[in-house]
């Protein structure tokens, strides 16, 4: 990808969490990402990365031996997966379902129109989106 006046090599959004198990849970097992990496006793922190296979754009969650609270934004900052196959955001939302993470209500009536929307252990916001990127 390619900006104005620098290259970027990779995306990578980061957020911590009290709830590292669980959180890599519902983003590995329940959506399916993988693991890129993780790492261990890094100044107090431990963390795992995760993303869609051949991408350059991932997700790291991190956790402080200290503690790590990060309560979620509003009910209007999502994450937004853009799926075009309609039975594979069935099958994904009933996965994560069966989890215990069932669909919720958005805040925004428009991600209802062809999406499922659903929190993941911190509260933030998923939404598996039936459409094209575009």
């Amino acid at each position: 990808m390619e900006f104005r006046d620098f290259t970027v090599a990779q995306v990578r959004v980061a957020r911590p969490t009290d709830q590292l198990k669980e959180v890599v849970r519902f983003y590995k097992e329940g959506l399916g990402l993988s693991e890129i990496g993780h790492f261990e006793g890094h100044r107090g922190y431990e963390g795992v990365i995760l993303g869609l296979p051949g991408t350059d754009y991932h997700l790291e969650f991190t956790q402080h031996v200290d503690g790590s609270p990060c309560p979620a934004p509003s009910k209007d900052n999502l994450l937004v997966f853009y799926i075009e196959n309609k039975q594979e955001i069935d099958k994904l939302a009933n996965r994560l379902e069966g989890m215990g993470y069932p669909e919720v209500e958005p805040e925004n009536d428009y991600w209802k129109e062809q999406g499922v929307t659903i929190e993941d252990p911190d509260g933030w916001r998923i939404v598996l989106m039936n459409r094209s990127f575009v």
